[in-house]
């Protein structure tokens, strides 16, 4: 098997782990009494679409729906960089959403003890977990040159979250107001000073 592929699938192992906490409390979070929780596709269709790439890339790992890999071309480079991006970025995923603590939930709700969350990554960015989760799948998809997830990434991955982030955005707005009003001047939207 390919090297490139091992590292990622290693990362992958290990990410999963980490993340199944957090997992299991969004779960916990489709059963708890909520101030509100908007009726929307928004729910459940990025995650969904997330489900779909994250099976994409393990098909990738093996080699299924991907390009050929050539040792010293500049596709080798693209997949270092990827491979690079999906570090850094899932484990970024990762931070973000522990920062949350209790705030976290798979869904776009806004809970009965929600606090706005304004440290960590969430100090310089909105929305990091999305950020995180936009370049980590984008990072897989270059590591693995995978011709089948780098698509659904791309066209529609990318829109179903930034959507969803506006929408959790109008909710935060409603329930903190000025407060968010003002974290909104301080925080870029998925980038630091941007948007």
């Amino acid at each position: 098997m390919d090297p490139i592929n091992i590292f990622v699938g290693i990362n992958l192992l290990a990410t999963l782990g980490a993340n199944a906490g957090g997992a299991k409390k969004g779960f916990k979070t489709s059963f708890t009494a909520v101030k509100e929780r908007p009726k929307t596709f928004l729910q459940k269709l990025p995650p969904n679409i997330a489900a779909v790439v994250l099976l994409l890339v393990i098909l990738s790992i093996f080699q299924i729906g991907t390009l050929g890999y050539g040792k010293f071309s500049l596709l080798f480079s693209l997949r270092i960089l990827g491979l690079v991006l999906f570090y850094l970025f899932s484990w970024f995923q990762i931070w973000a959403y522990r920062t949350l603590g209790e705030n976290y939930s798979q869904e776009i709700v806004i809970l009965k003890k929600h606090e706005l969350v304004t440290t960590g990554p969430y100090k310089y960015i909105r929305h990091p977990q999305y950020l995180g989760q936009i370049l980590s799948d984008l990072g897989a998809s270059l590591a693995l040159l995978s011709y089948t997830a780098l698509p659904v990434v791309l066209f529609l991955e990318i829109p179903l979250i930034v959507m969803r982030a506006q929408e959790e955005e109008k909710l935060l707005g409603k329930y903190f107001k000025e407060r968010f009003l003002a974290y909104k001047k301080k925080a870029g939207f998925l980038l630091p000073f941007l948007g």
